[in-house]
């Protein structure tokens, strides 16, 4: 399997034309769009790996690092200089601070996978705070302890699969400071983490062992600045997260110009939706496509007088820039397709799952479906409306279901509503769910706030309401 950098989540069609060939030649005939916002292709052979290297170096990317427990991808704002509603376009960050860790061997030598995004206040999330290093855009007024602008908080110790979300530190950085703390910081975790223990070899566990301030203490010593400390009371906080605004066409700051975010379900792409996309990128905007965290792509730049053929290009490939409430709000890991760690086939079963609800259901509010295979979480289920974690039941495929889980405005960590069930006792129990929900709700209520509203044993009372009836 190779697992590709692609910093911020950008590339050039040329860049996704060169992938689908090597998929085509030597590997599985497609893509997997992942959590981290870059690409996977699986099923190469040893034999074709020098080539497979070379022929990714001349598309000018790179896999250096990312399959080993290592710093995977830099995440980013997907619309980061898109964005009407932004305040600092962090894709430069992203790009700059990947390029730092590729360059620095020593940063090469982590004990485990290491999350660092990048916000940029903007309207789509890239879910900063479940990372173990956050940059938050945020605004400054006059009359502070600084003087006014825009600058970045920094959050720390985000790792849902332990339940935790990432928290403010209480810094105050320049954009031009970011990279730097982000480098100490992996660097203080590198020389200082847990090497012992995989489980807890992620930055939470060396802050809960020294405190944030020993932490923080540490990473000053190797910056040629001081670290600012500001209540975090002073900052303007980022604008409303839209939950929907990676699907769809949206206007984009600069005139006349939209981005089209296209469905990818469980951001599987064969060849030929490959191709297609990278043609479509290349006619209509500016040769370039976005990765986002939800497992689909944009496609920015495209004139307005451009957007009707567009549309039509990429409904001729399969896709599609709508999709059900459920389905566009669904990711899912692997699974059993590619893990070893996995025992369920996690992208059938969530693609399945969110086509059902979304035909049965007539849902207006985004809900979030998370489906991962094992604790590990890479599809960080804790954080989902609802959250499924594969596992074996009585031998065949099934899973524990959470629900209640939200990031950003929404954070909040899903607790158990079903201990262990089979997938196909599944589709019933939430088809049952779903009609309490659509039958009992106040007025517009999400599906979030409903569940928030009632107890565990009430929900899973509507679960089973249709085995009760039959007994």
């Amino acid at each position: 399997m190779l697992r590709l950098r692609v910093p911020g989540g950008i590339l050039t069609a040329h860049q996704m034309r060169g992938l689908a060939a090597m998929a085509a030649d030597w590997g599985s005939g497609r893509a997997d769009i992942t959590t981290r916002a870059n690409l996977q292709i699986r099923e190469f052979q040893p034999k074709d790996i020098v080539r497979v290297l070379n022929k990714l170096q001349s598309l000018g990317m790179t896999s250096r690092g990312s399959g080993t427990d290592n710093i995977r991808n830099i995440t980013a704002s997907p619309i980061s200089g898109l964005d009407p509603t932004e305040l600092c376009d962090v894709a430069p960050l992203a790009d700059a601070l990947q390029a730092y860790i590729s360059n620095s061997r020593d940063l090469f030598g982590l004990p485990r996978k290491f999350n660092v995004a990048f916000d940029n206040g903007g309207a789509i999330s890239v879910v900063a705070d479940t990372n173990d290093i956050g940059f938050v855009a945020v605004r400054l007024d006059e009359g502070k302890s600084v003087p006014a602008g825009v600058f970045f908080r920094v959050l720390l110790c985000g790792i849902t699969g332990h339940k935790q979300f990432a928290t403010d530190c209480g810094l105050l950085l320049r954009a031009d400071q970011t990279v730097a703390v982000a480098a100490a910081m992996v660097r203080v975790f590198s020389e200082n983490g847990d090497r012992t223990d995989r489980k807890k070899a992620r930055l939470k566990y060396l802050v809960d062992r020294w405190g944030v301030e020993k932490f923080l203490e540490e990473t000053e010593k190797r910056l040629a600045f001081p670290l600012i400390r500001v209540d975090a009371a002073e900052c303007e906080q980022c604008t409303d997260i839209d939950r929907a605004g990676h699907i769809g066409i949206h206007a984009q700051r600069q005139e006349d110009l939209h981005y089209m975010g296209v469905s990818v379900p469980m951001g599987r792409l064969p060849l030929a939706q490959m191709l297609a996309l990278a043609d479509v990128a290349s006619r209509f905007g500016s040769d370039e496509l976005r990765l986002t965290v939800w497992q689909n792509l944009l496609i920015p730049n495209i004139p307005s007088a451009r957007l009707d053929e567009e549309l039509h290009a990429i409904r001729a490939a399969g896709l599609d820039c709508t999709a059900g409430t459920v389905l566009r709000g669904t990711v899912a890991c692997t699974g059993n397709q590619g893990c070893r760690y996995a025992s369920t086939d996690t992208k059938s079963h969530a693609v399945e799952l969110a086509n059902l609800l979304d035909a049965r259901f007539k849902i207006e509010q985004p809900i979030n479906l998370h489906v991962t295979v094992c604790p590990h979480s890479c599809a960080q289920h804790y954080i989902g409306d609802i959250g499924l974690m594969g596992m074996k039941v009585g031998g065949v495929e099934g899973y524990q279901v959470v629900i209640g889980g939200g990031s950003d405005q929404d954070k909040g960590l899903a607790r158990e509503l079903i201990p262990a069930i089979t997938y196909s006792d599944l589709p019933a129990a939430m088809d049952q769910l779903f009609t309490a929900f659509t039958g009992r709700r106040v007025s517009n209520e999400s599906f979030l706030d409903f569940s928030c509203r009632h107890s565990t044993a009430e929900l899973q009372s509507f679960c089973a309401a249709k085995e009760r009836k039959k007994s």
